[in-house]
């Protein structure tokens, strides 16, 4: 049984995604597909199949979440000593060493994973680079652009 590594607030919103889902999604769904039976044939019913098509790609949704939540590992690193060294949850701000760009970035499950606000997937090539080693230490990271040095100048368990 595989288990998915994630943070406290990760679990929360699959949660709530899953509660929006079965409370809200599945019913307007199921309305959906009400109505378009009215309109009588179904073989040529562009409306029912749209309709059951949402419902599935909706079931498979659910069924995903209540999957990876009965195996979840809730990983909080607030309740960890900072020993500097990167892990799972941790924020890590890094300077990459040819161009001297710094960024932060807080390392997640692969559901929580945004690179809009700075998650990265804990299996993304970066984390993979990160994840073992200590403040301080220069890491060399496989990109689509070649490979680049970084230095992690900061890492905090947030």
């Amino acid at each position: 049984m595989t288990q998915y590594p994630m943070t406290a607030k990760g679990a929360e919103m699959l949660r709530e995604e899953l509660q929006h889902l079965k409370s809200v999604k599945r019913p307007e769904i199921i309305k959906s597909i009400a109505e378009a039976r009215e309109h009588g044939d179904l073989k040529e019913n562009a409306e029912y199949h749209a309709a059951r098509e949402q419902q599935s790609f909706c079931e498979g949704r659910i069924q995903d979440i209540e999957g990876k939540l009965s195996n979840i590992q809730i990983i909080d690193v607030t309740k960890m000593t900072n020993t500097g060294k990167v892990i799972f949850g941790t924020t890590v701000t890094i300077l990459n060493l040819q161009t001297d760009d710094e960024i932060t970035y807080k390392i997640v499950g692969d559901d929580e994973a945004d690179i809009k606000n700075n998650l990265i997937s804990v299996s993304s090539p970066i984390a993979r680079g990160l994840v073992g080693k200590q403040l301080d230490d220069v890491v060399t990271i496989q990109t689509p652009k070649g490979a680049i040095e970084f230095e992690i100048i900061e890492v905090e368990y947030v």
